[in-house]
């Protein structure tokens, strides 16, 4: 099963983001906050580059020699006392999981926060086959009660208020005094621990992702800043990790090294919360820990990424840098993507997970400042791959037909020198006249939609072919 998105719609529902108050309020504080939280950090740890190439070479190696580190991987987590499944697609791994669950009678399982579980749409396949999945993150816990998806890679409820989650907990949580205090953070998150402490003791089975899976020792790494992890893996006595093949690396060091750069880009800190490394079951003499760990390795068509212009995007840690500075991210959110990868990293990895057809428009959602690969702690050239997308979409006569019409006037005139000049001065002429202040605040057609939200700079000056025709006279002359 490919990856199911509502892709097509992302021109109406950005629409309608951009004219959501309380989004945009939730969205204003996400690009100036995390801006400034990053150059915090990044002030703190001068290696920041040296350890950009170190990750960027570690991922590539990995890659050219999957099979390698995934045959020990195998090997290291079986001796260990871990059972390694293998899922091909989303379906496998539902089967797998749903199955492992009704051996053990299971009724309530509780998960930590996993993309890949969302990817799959693991918790409403259990919940139609009669098994209560509880989402233990607090962003995933209050975006499951509202029926949502998350709307970003490491703050699902990102674009939600204070306000709107007392609404929800008011609405949701019945049972509790219709009187009580829900005005802070701290009662707010009172209220959820109060709610999950049961589920978190009495789930049969506890559901994780995975950061990373070290090779060398059979080792998964999960980092939280909640501790909701380490008890959904930790108190249940069977430990299910749902993970793509892409999470795997070498060593122990290596790890070590790219949780260097998850944290400090992900949300700003030098080391999360809690860091945990999980190798197998429980061992006798141990005080806690699961009687069986089933680790489930997702393909989902990550394999065939391997080998093409798209490889590099396996290189990802999901950090999140990219939405937090894209400006259309920022601008929209994640639920208008109609995907849970949403920001650059979800233009790319999507049409590849999905299909070109559903979600090949994607990449178009970019202005292409190239901010994603700037702040990407792996160095992946995310402006490129979604460049290869907007390729493959208009060949395949996807692209809008506005944009194809647009497209080929403008290669009539750039085969036509001197037309092409006229029209461009006669625009810049247009523009200029329009505009008021140095700004230009409505356009007809097709600018209607930018200048709707956003004022646009006049054009100053003459064209740059004219300017660089100027230029060039004047340097010819004695």
């Amino acid at each position: 099963m490919s990856l199911e998105v509502s892709a097509r719609s992302f021109p109406e529902k950005a629409h309608e983001a951009l004219g959501r108050e309380r989004l945009q309020k939730t969205l204003g504080y996400l690009r100036f906050g995390s801006a400034a939280g990053r150059r915090a950090v990044m002030a703190r740890f001068p290696e920041f580059d040296t350890y950009r190439d170190l990750g960027k070479a570690i991922k590539d190696h990995t890659l050219a020699h999957l099979d390698t580190y995934m045959e020990m991987f195998l090997e290291k987590a079986a001796a260990a006392g871990a059972h390694v499944h293998w899922a091909a697609d989303g379906a496998e791994a539902r089967a797998i999981i749903l199955d492992i669950c009704r051996k053990r009678g299971t009724r309530t399982v509780t998960k930590s926060k996993s993309m890949v579980s969302e990817e799959i749409e693991l918790a409403e396949h259990l919940s139609a086959h009669g098994i209560r999945a509880v989402e233990t993150d607090l962003g995933e816990y209050i975006v499951q009660i509202r029926g949502e998806r998350p709307s970003h890679i490491i703050g699902p409820a990102i674009h939600l208020t204070k306000e709107d989650v007392e609404e929800t907990f008011r609405k949701v949580h019945d049972d509790l005094p219709p009187g009580r205090p829900l005005g802070t953070p701290v009662e707010l998150i009172s209220e959820a621990r109060l709610k999950l402490r049961d589920d978190f003791l009495n789930a049969d089975v506890g559901i994780s992702g995975a950061n990373f899976l070290i090779a060398e020792t059979g080792t998964v790494v999960l980092v939280t800043n909640e501790g909701n992890a380490e008890l959904t893996t930790g108190v249940p006595k069977t430990h299910i990790v749902l993970t793509g093949i892409e999470k795997l690396v070498p060593t122990l060091e290596d790890a070590t090294a790219l949780l260097r750069l998850l944290a400090r880009c992900g949300t700003g800190q030098d080391l999360t919360a809690y860091t945990s490394f999980i190798t197998g079951a429980a061992r006798p003499g141990d005080a806690d820990g699961p009687e069986e760990t089933h680790i489930v390795l997702l393909d989902n068509g990550r394999s065939r990424m391997l080998r093409t212009e798209f490889e590099e995007m396996l290189r990802c840690i999901r950090c999140g840098a990219c939405l937090n500075q894209c400006p259309v991210y920022t601008a929209v959110g994640g639920h208008a993507y109609g995907s849970v990868y949403p920001g650059p990293m979800g233009a790319v990895l999507t049409p590849m997970l999905a299909s070109v057809d559903e979600a090949g428009h994607l990449p178009n959602a970019s202005s292409f400042c190239g901010k994603c690969e700037e702040v990407c702690p792996m160095r992946i050239p995310l402006p490129r791959m979604m460049r290869h997308w907007r390729e493959r979409e208009f060949e395949r006569g996807l692209a809008p037909p506005a944009m194809r019409s647009g497209l080929g006037l403008w290669r009539t005139l750039a085969g036509w020198p001197a037309a092409y000049r006229l029209a461009l001065g006669l625009a810049a002429r247009v523009l200029r006249g329009r505009g008021r202040e140095g700004f230009i605040r409505t356009l007809p057609f097709i600018g209607a939609g930018w200048t709707e939200h956003r004022d646009m700079r006049a054009p100053e000056g003459g064209t740059f072919l004219a300017q660089w025709s100027a230029r060039a006279g004047r340097e010819r002359r004695p």
